[in-house]
């Protein structure tokens, strides 16, 4: 039986290692669709991030259905665009473009992968007052989830308290004031103590940036904790909290979440995240043995 033709991409810096293309792939296979999802990776280009719009019009005229944006391109791809969905323009990021005849669309997958991936992977965890440590573009699809899920209280904590105050700032202009408040790293302990949970937003604990992002002795049985980072699945921040009793989330969850929103964008069809939760694994599993066999990143 032939299989229908699906081209999309991703164009960002340092992507070679990306796993998208096998996520994407294998599961447009799953649904019948013939796809080829190709890297535009500005390294290997030797382009520069602002070389983003020639990027997206290369993209459009090979026939692709859209393209997923990530780092340096999030913000740069907006002015290329021709209209953003109403998240995308609240949170300021775009990370899928759909060319729709003419048009090309952008839209945030982020946020609603977070958004799923905590409902589906935590449900029933309590939500008045949670502390996002993180304000970079992670972060703020994980604040702007955070809300629209209901967050009573939401503290944003960065290295950087002015961009966590901007953040804030934003998201109380969109939800309201009062929901939320930026902060210093240095008030983590005092607002952990009185949380419900702890969204973790910040590359600590990837393996190029080992290590905890707090001290174990802040966390309690009685808090959650969600991870952004999802290589490796298994983080230290991760095992410490399920060390201290609390209830986790790793980061495959808004991997997989926020790559079925983009690839049903792309194709209309509908992907089946537990089924792409299974294969991420295995991906990052072959990833890690790969890393520590000298054999490199499965991409």
């Amino acid at each position: 039986m032939s299989q229908d033709r699906l081209l999309t991409g991703l164009i960002g810096a340092g992507i070679g290692p990306s796993l998208s293309p096998a996520l994407h792939e294998r599961e447009a296979r799953e649904l019948g669709l013939d796809c080829t999802y190709t890297r535009f990776d500005l390294d290997e280009l030797d382009l520069p991030a602002e070389a983003v719009g020639d990027l997206l019009g290369r993209a459009r005229a090979e026939g692709r259905a859209g393209v997923n944006v990530t780092h340096p391109c999030k913000q740069l791809v907006i002015p290329h665009l021709d209209d953003l969905s109403p998240d995308a323009a609240a949170i300021g990021a775009v990370n899928t473009v759909v060319f729709d005849g003419d048009r090309a669309v952008g839209h945030n997958t982020d946020w609603s992968g977070f958004r799923d991936g905590l409902v589906a992977g935590l449900p029933g965890v309590p939500l008045d007052r949670v502390v996002l440590l993180g304000a970079g573009g992670a972060g703020a699809a994980a604040a702007h989830a955070l809300l629209s899920l209901g967050v009573g209280s939401l503290a944003v904590l960065d290295v950087d308290a002015a961009r966590a105050g901007r953040l804030a700032d934003a998201l109380g202009a969109r939800f309201g004031a009062g929901r939320s408040r930026g902060g210093a790293v240095a008030e983590l302990g005092h607002r952990l103590a009185a949380a419900d949970g702890l969204v973790h937003a910040t590359p600590v604990g990837m393996a190029e940036h080992p290590g905890l992002p707090l001290p174990p002795a802040m966390l309690r049985p009685e808090l959650w904790v969600a991870e952004i980072v999802y290589r490796p699945l298994e983080t230290p921040l991760l095992r410490a909290a399920r060390a201290r009793g609390c209830r986790t989330l790793d980061g495959g969850r808004m991997a997989v979440h926020q790559a079925a929103e983009a690839l049903r964008l792309f194709s209309g069809r509908e992907p089946d995240p537990a089924r792409m939760l299974r294969h991420l694994a295995e991906l990052v599993g072959a990833d890690a043995a790969g890393a520590e066999g000298g054999a490199g990143r499965v991409a």
